[in-house]
């Protein structure tokens, strides 16, 4: 077991200590107890390292904002432990950990697994609205919601103890830092880039997951030049909990084969020891189906326009516009557009998202409060409702704004908070209630 400081992770070791180190790294709302079927297996050939997400099975509470700081955690913890290279297999979250490393470490990835992963999880609206639900109603919502997510329907019905364990493991997370992972996996978007991994990859999937399913598994395998699909039948999300077996196979065959060596002792690398190399049968698979290359492609970028010697804010205040009002909404604004309303669009993005809301001088909390008091006393009520929504992505608890509201109220007058309180109303229960 470890010490834990903010900069590092909890964590564990299984095998021999002479041994090559395999990480396993966990999904978001799980511990290290979903790989304990894999461990008994791997921990014959490797010294096997699980780490637990912070607030997550009783690790420190010290949430991580984006997937490089949870990853660059990781390479501390393993810094100050003497671990300079490794074979990583990360599910889901901790998948998206492994596609940071093999992006900006590749010098210390010796061969990577994928399972469950995306290049990009869903929309940053969907795990901008979980935080949403559980600021307001905690995470028994999303605990008692996560055996549909995860296992199939007959594996669930099957086995009632796991997935009572399942639904406990969530349960017991630290809210907040549930809520940072769902931030950080909001802003997770590497499909431009995936093509730069050059360490041999096992993209391993569920064939009923409808998280990620088998089509964000091809993106990955169509993306990056050395990969390989395994599709495992019969499970869904939290493959290696409803499939261990065949998912512990899976592994023992990939980092048996697909170890990449070391660089020579001119780059001042060590070498690890060599993998034993059990004889194994080839792996059968379908070829994975091409993706259109426009779906992972990455858009093309302008050139920055200079205003009065600054870089042009427009692409910052399209990011920040973006993350308090979503993805739909200014997607839906910026398409309807055209040639008498896009120059207005545009003076938008740049001085009130790039100018104003990107400003230091008050968190997004604060200029939420200040928003919904100068919608409600100009009157535009129109606008309000998806700064309400926006308040609720930036912070704000029902009660705070409540509390916005009844100050409004004050200084505003009675008519005005009235008109506001329904439509804030109407967009908190949308919000805040849990989908099943």
């Amino acid at each position: 077991m470890s010490e834990t400081p903010p900069n590092t992770l909890q964590y564990r070791f299984d095998g021999p200590q002479e041994a090559p180190v395999l990480i396993l790294a966990p999904s978001l709302g799980t511990t290290w107890h979903m790989w304990d079927r894999q461990v008994p297996e791997l921990a014959q050939q490797w010294r096997v390292f699980r780490f637990d997400l912070p607030g997550h099975g009783g690790a420190p509470a010290y949430p991580a904002g984006s997937v490089s700081d949870l990853a660059g955690r990781l390479l501390a913890t393993l810094d100050a432990l003497g671990v300079q290279r490794f074979g990583y297999a990360g599910c889901a979250f901790g998948g998206a950990v492994g596609v940071e490393l093999a992006l900006r470490h590749p010098e210390r990835v010796a061969s990577l697994a994928l399972i469950a992963a995306s290049p990009r999880f869903g929309t940053a609206d969907e795990f901008r609205q979980r935080g949403v639900i559980v600021r307001t109603n905690g995470l028994d919502p999303i605990a008692r919601s996560s055996p549909d997510r995860w296992f199939t329907s007959g594996f669930a019905a099957a086995q009632p103890a796991i997935t009572e364990w399942a639904v406990q493991m969530v349960r017991t997370t630290d809210p907040g830092c549930y809520i940072a992972s769902c931030e950080a996996l909001a802003a997770f978007d590497v499909r431009a880039e995936i093509g730069a991994i050059g360490v041999p990859t096992l993209v391993l999937v569920g064939s009923d997951d409808q998280v990620t399913g088998p089509a964000e598994a091809r993106t990955l395998v169509a993306g990056i030049p050395d990969a390989r699909l395994a599709v495992v039948p019969g499970a869904s999300h939290l493959v290696p909990v409803e499939q261990p077996a065949a998912v512990t196979d899976l592994l023992v065959r990939h980092f048996s084969t697909a170890w990449q060596p070391a660089y020579d002792s001119g780059t001042g690398h060590t070498v690890v020891p060599g993998i034993p190399v059990r004889a194994v049968p080839a792996v059968s698979q379908q070829p994975p189906q091409p993706v259109a290359i426009a779906e992972i492609a990455p858009a093309p970028v302008p050139e920055p326009v200079q205003v009065m010697g600054r870089p042009d804010p427009y692409d910052a205040g399209l990011k920040v516009r973006r993350e308090v009002l979503g993805d739909a909404h200014v997607d839906r604004e910026l398409s309807q557009a055209d040639d008498f309303s896009g120059d207005f669009q545009e003076l938008v993005t740049r001085y009130a998202w790039g100018e104003v809301w990107d400003r230091p001088g008050l968190d997004r909390r604060a200029r939420s409060c200040v928003t919904l008091t100068a919608l409600v006393a100009g009157g535009h009520f129109d606008e309000l409702g998806f700064h309400v929504r926006a308040a609720l992505r930036n912070g704000l608890t029902p009660d705070e704004i409540r509390e916005v509201l009844l100050q409004i109220a004050v200084y505003c007058g009675i008519p005005a908070a009235n008109s506001a309180f329904k439509v804030a109303q109407q967009v908190i229960r949308e919000e805040t209630t849990p989908t099943e």
